[in-house]
């Protein structure tokens, strides 16, 4: 019960904002702030879950002298995987948002966001998924910084997981941006892409979100595999990147994508080819093109 209290402040961030944002952009059926929602979500609760403790003392008990230290004043691992979380966030807010605006909404909300209740419903799922994914950053952030163990070889392994993660998800973005203008440019005629990691997994950019929030889970176990943590802490946190792949494969993110694509090119030669010739997740799998895998 201790964890789930010091998490409470998480909670509260993590809904308190999206309702907020929901009491704003509901009423106006307007969805092109709703991915730039969920990265504020993700960056406000990392901070909440790391300085609470001090805001709390410093300005409800009014304890006197009381600060909000420096980074530097906290553990390796908790500067490392604030860091991280804050990156990827910042980094895929600006480019989702950025997508919204040019594209002038989101396709995804054409019709629901015209039902308030249903709208109001994907802020709370959002806030959901912010508070399940970031769960290894704020339940690391909940232990004091002088009780965390020192880095290891599985720290160290877990921080390049995440990095080649991150960029793999970076490189595939940049690789379809890169296409979608130049086909706008009109350079190329091709109805889908199929070059660079696109090439490797018809879905890189899921493959390297996936790939990311297994590094922080990993990175997150030195700390909650520790005496100051219930023994089923880690197993918990494991949450985010299992909620990570099952939305991604099976829900959200594949799923409609490929439906979409077999709508728009189920009759062409070269869309049944790229699906069987490349797999629809891990590069490294069968391609298969009746399923997620």
């Amino acid at each position: 019960m201790a964890l789930f209290s010091k998490l409470a402040p998480s909670f509260v961030s993590a809904f308190g904002l999206q309702a907020v944002l929901a009491l704003v952009f509901v009423p106006q059926a307007n969805e092109k702030f709703y991915d730039l929602g969920g990265s504020i979500g993700f960056a406000s609760t990392t901070f909440v879950s790391l300085y609470y403790p001090h805001l709390k003392a410093k300005y409800w008990d009014r304890v006197p002298n009381s600060t909000l230290p420096s980074i530097t004043y906290f553990a390796p691992r908790q500067i490392l995987m604030n860091a991280a979380i804050i990156a990827w966030s910042s980094r895929l807010g600006a480019f989702l948002f950025s997508r919204a605006i040019k594209a002038g909404g989101d396709s995804r909300f054409d019709e629901v966001k015209h039902k308030p209740a249903a709208f109001t419903g994907f802020w709370m799922a959002q806030a959901t998924w912010v508070l399940l994914v970031g769960l290894p950053v704020y339940m690391v952030n909940t232990l004091p910084p002088a009780n965390h163990p020192k880095l290891g070889p599985l720290d160290y392994f877990s921080v390049a997981l995440w990095a080649s993660s991150w960029l793999f998800e970076i490189v595939a973005d940049h690789q379809k941006a890169s296409w979608r203008r130049r086909k706008e440019d009109k350079e190329h005629d091709d109805k889908f892409i199929t070059q660079g990691l696109w090439a490797l997994s018809r879905h890189p950019n899921y493959v390297g979100e996936v790939g990311v929030w297994t590094g922080m889970w990993l990175l997150s176990g030195g700390s909650l595999l520790s005496p100051f943590f219930p023994k089923a802490a880690w197993l918990m946190a494991g949450a985010s990147p299992l909620l990570t792949w099952f939305l991604l494969t099976r829900v959200s993110g594949v799923p409609p994508l490929e439906r979409a694509g077999d709508k728009k090119f189920g009759g062409d030669p070269k869309w049944q080819e790229y699906k069987r010739a490349v797999p629809v997740f891990w590069p490294w799998s069968k391609a298969e093109s009746d399923k997620t895998e």
